[in-house]
Order: structure tokens, then C-alpha cells, then sequence
């Protein structure tokens, strides 16, 4: 198992959305509501919203799934914005668990969700704080109009 990059995002960030998640069945939800969202805050290209927003929506659904797996609900997930990029970050309350991408599994036993996260990302970060862990990914801001 490797560790990932320990960063919080950049000082600067500013929270432009958030979702609260206590159950799987509220994932659907946070799918829907990520990509009014990205759309909203101008963050995609409108002509290529459905290719970015699919990205950022199946990233932001890897990490609050296995916030709610692995960690401790209620998931809380932030969408913030800094400097041409925006970050889609999720905290549970398990600080002990440190995020670790798997070893490569056989097909059906999961454990890659992390490596296409990072694959999907231009960041894959973690970090504590006294009562919560994140896990945050960022993208470029798409958006031609900006």
C-alpha cells in the first residue's frame, strides 16, 4: 500500500457548495446537486459540461462512498474554488484512518477507487484535523467564458 500526498488545500480556497451525507442512499443527491453546481459556479465549459462533470461527479462519488464505508459518518462534501481550479473535498470523522491507495486486487474485490480518483485528478491530497479527516482532488476550471 502506498500513501498518498498529506496537503490541506491551498489557504486561499473558498467553500462554494457543501453536501452533508449520512447514508448511501444520499449519494444520488450529491450527484445531482455537484453538477447544478459546477454549472452554477461556472466552473465547466458548458459545451463540455457532461464529459468534466462526469469526472467530477464519479471522483466525488468515490471519496464520499468510501467516507461512508470507511470512515465516520456523516460525509460532509465541499466543493471550493482557488486560483483556475476547483477542489471537491470529503471529510468524515474517523482521524485515526489514513486514506492509502491498495494494491492491485483481482477484478470485483475492489480497492482501485483511489488510483482512478488520482487518475482522473490533478491532485489527490489528504489531511487530520483535531475531529475530522479530508480527502480532497482538484480540476482545472473549464469554463471558456471565464
Amino acid at each position: 500500500m502506498s500513501l498518498l500526498r498529506t496537503s490541506p488545500p491551498p489557504a486561499q480556497a473558498v467553500e462554494l457548495e457543501q453536501w452533508s451525507l449520512s447514508h448511501g442512499d444520499e449519494l444520488r443527491p450529491l450527484r445531482l446537486g455537484l453538477r447544478d453546481a459546477l454549472s452554477a459556479h461556472r466552473l465547466v465549459d458548458p459545451a463540455a459540461t457532461d464529459e468534466v462533470a462526469d469526472r467530477v461527479v464519479l471522483v466525488a462519488t468515490e471519496l464520499a462512498s468510501n467516507a461512508l464505508r470507511h470512515g465516520r459518518p456523516p460525509a460532509v462534501v465541499h466543493l471550493l474554488r482557488c486560483d483556475g481550479r476547483f477542489l471537491v473535498d470529503v471529510a468524515d470523522h474517523d482521524v485515526a484512518g489514513v486514506p492509502q491507495l491498495a494494491g492491485i486486487h483481482l477484478a470485483g474485490v475492489g480497492g482501485r477507487g483511489l488510483h482512478i480518483v488520482r487518475t482522473l485528478a490533478l491532485d489527490l491530497c489528504w489531511y487530520a484535523t483535531a475531529t475530522t479527516k479530508h480527502i480532497w482532488a482538484s480540476f482545472p476550471v473549464t469554463d471558456a467564458e471565464l
